[in-house]
């Protein structure tokens, strides 16, 4: 479970950077806060810092739980995809709106993975630890 702390760590550690990032892109594009308008230029640096926090209320919690039901070194690969991909989507919609697509796949598609590993790992646990105790539970009713 190490490995998935530390690559959730790194993950953050990017968000972390994007954020800069729209600090240095207001400076640039005189943007002043609370503005989020404006300029192009710096409304896509916006967008990356504001879709990556969008995926990573989806990420976070998915890694987790697909280390815990499924694979913590698989988690941390696809956690791994995933940071790569947000920077390939960093790079490509910092240039253009049109440039952003391959890093959108790169890091979306682990997340999807995540996702659904861990919620067929958690219905196969819900169904192991459900299903003995109906049965068990409607064979008393049958015996009474």
């Amino acid at each position: 479970m190490a490995l998935v702390w530390f690559v959730i760590i790194l993950a953050l550690i990017e968000y972390f950077i994007f954020s800069l990032a729209v600090g240095r892109a207001r400076a640039t594009y005189k943007v002043e806060a609370p503005a989020i308008i404006g300029n192009a230029d710096f409304e896509r640096v916006y967008r990356v810092h504001m879709n990556t926090l969008e995926q990573l209320i989806m990420f976070v919690p998915s890694m987790l739980g697909f280390a815990a039901y499924v694979s913590a070194a698989w988690a941390a690969g696809l956690g791994a995809v995933y940071i790569v991909g947000r920077w390939v989507y960093f790079v490509g919609y910092k240039q253009a709106a049109k440039k952003r697509g391959i890093g959108f796949a790169i890091s979306s598609i682990p997340v999807l993975v995540l996702m659904i590993g861990t919620l067929i790992g958690a219905g196969m646990a819900v169904y192991r630890g459900a299903a003995p105790a109906l049965i068990e539970h409607h064979a008393d009713d049958r015996n009474q």
